[in-house]
Parts: structure tokens; sequence; C-alpha cells
């Protein structure tokens, strides 16, 4: 599932006119505003994981742009899904048909509130690469916390069939596990060997007070799911472990991958200047601009 993986980390950088944030801060969002209204942790997990599959191609022409734009329910439902195929080929089966039908057959969950934590980690900014003793190496632009556990989470979703985890539990915990970094300010690796014996006393206190904005109920499902967080004791651990450090390491990837494109990729293997009626006229004026 590499390549997958690799394009759906590309959600934390697209965005649209008259949308605040990437797709996957607003995923993020629609996944806890589901949480707090009320709807099953399971079908909040398989529906978030749904549309970040279908938008790692198609992006923003989603269910809500292509019914305002005049599609039917029926075309809606098959554009989303012919989305998700184009990329999907190597989820498992089983769970690839429960997406699937998510898209197919959308169901509206009801949003409750947003908790604060959720704008707080929206702008909250990732350390970057960091390592005790050595200065940090800053990419820019930084992804935000709730950009990498929205990936997380979603990447949690797709690898637990190998994990033969939970992935209702995988998504919920890997949605909690920045909870500490609404409130404090990310200083990575090495702030937190700076900070010794604070730290464990400190991200306990910072994380209660996110616990403390969910009703009961839902705080417990959120408790019972970063039991899994310490350690990769079991299944759904192991599948969050994996799924969190894919993301980071992708993260570093692709600026990596935007620093060594080469001209040649962009006009031969992506035909930046692509078929069409002036496509011989394209191609002499760069000849005559000596591009590449």
């Amino acid at each position: 599932m590499r390549e997958l993986l690799v394009e759906l980390n590309d959600l934390k950088r697209v965005r649209s006119a008259g949308r605040a944030g990437s797709i996957a801060e607003r995923l993020f969002a629609q996944g806890w505003a589901a949480l707090t209204g009320g709807s099953p942790a399971e079908e909040v997990a398989l529906e978030i994981t749904a549309k970040a599959l279908a938008a790692a191609r198609l992006c923003d022409l989603d269910d809500a742009f292509l019914g305002a734009a005049g599609l039917s329910d029926e075309a809606v439902g098959d554009v989303l899904v012919a989305g998700f195929d184009a990329v999907a080929s190597h989820i498992d089966s089983t769970l690839a048909d429960r997406l699937r039908d998510r898209l197919r057959h959308r169901r509206s969950l009801p949003a409750g509130p947003l908790p604060g934590f959720v704008a707080a980690l929206a702008q909250q900014p990732r350390a970057g690469v960091t390592c005790p003793g050595r200065a940090r190496i800053l990419l820019e632009p930084p992804e935000n916390h709730a950009e990498h556990c929205l990936m997380v989470a979603v990447y949690g979703v797709a690898l637990s069939p190998f994990y033969r985890a939970d992935p209702t539990l995988v998504f919920v915990a890997a949605m909690s596990h920045h909870f500490h970094n609404a409130a404090m300010p990310d200083a990575g690796f090495t702030g937190e060997m700076l900070l010794g014996n604070h730290l464990g006393p400190m991200m306990e206190r910072t994380t209660q007070w996110a616990l403390g904005e969910l009703d009961p109920d839902l705080r417990v499902t959120v408790e019972r799911a970063r039991a899994v967080l310490p350690d990769d004791a079991t299944a759904e651990g192991r599948a969050f472990h994996a799924a969190d450090a894919i993301d980071r390491v992708l993260q570093i990837a692709q600026h990596l991958r935007a620093a060594s494109l080469t001209m040649a990729t962009v006009l031969d293997d992506m035909e930046l200047v692509h078929a069409g009626p002036v496509k011989g006229f394209h191609d002499r004026v760069l000849t005559d601009m000596r591009i590449p």
C-alpha cells in the first residue's frame, strides 16, 4: 500500500477556494463533529476513511460539491466510488467493500459541537525534524497536528486488516493521540528530552484538559481507545504505531520528492502540456523558450 499512503499524505496539502484548511484538517473536524454528535465510532471511522480515499484523486470534488453542481444522488455515488477504486486496489477486500458502501449509499452523520481542541490542534504546527544535541530541521510549510492525527487515523484503518486489529479502536486512538498538543507547543524529541521528568506529568495534565471537553460516554470511548497508545503489545497498538511511523516519515519524503522533481518528469511522465488541439503550438513555444 506504499503508493496509496504516499498519495493520501498529500491531503494535508490540498486546499480549495472557500474552504478553510486542508482536506485532512477538515476531515479531522468532520470526524470529531460526528463523534460529538452521537454517531457510533465505527460509522465515523468508515465514513472519514472512505472520504479520504475518494479525495486522494478527486480532491474537493466531494459529495457536497457534486450534489450542488447538479449531479443526482446516483451519479454522485458513481463518481465517489470511481475515485475510491482508482486508488484502493490494495485495500483488504472486505474493508474495501465496507468503505465503498459508505460512498455509494451515503448516510448523513449528525454533527455535534466541535471541542476546542479541534481548532487548537489545527493551529498547532508540528516540530519538524528534531534530535537532542542538534539544531532542528524545519521544512516549510509545516503540517499541523490535526492533519497528522487524521492521516494516522486513516492509515490505521487501512492497515488494520494486516494486523488483525479493530479499525475503530485504531481510528479513535489516532484521532486523539496528540490531545496534549492542543495546549502544549511542539518542541519535538529535543524538547521532550530537555523537559526530563516534567514531560510525563505535563502531558497527562494537558491531555486531561482535552478529555474534559468530551461528554462522559464519548470520553469513555476515547480513553478505551487511547489505552493502546503506550506500546505495541496489542494488534491495535501495532496498527497505530505503524501508521504513526509511516506518516511521520512520508511527511518528510514529500519534501524530498518535491526537491528532486525534474522537468522530464513534469513534461514527459506527467504530460503537463497534454494532448489537445493546440499541443503542437505549445511544444513549439516551449522549444523557442528552451524549456526544458
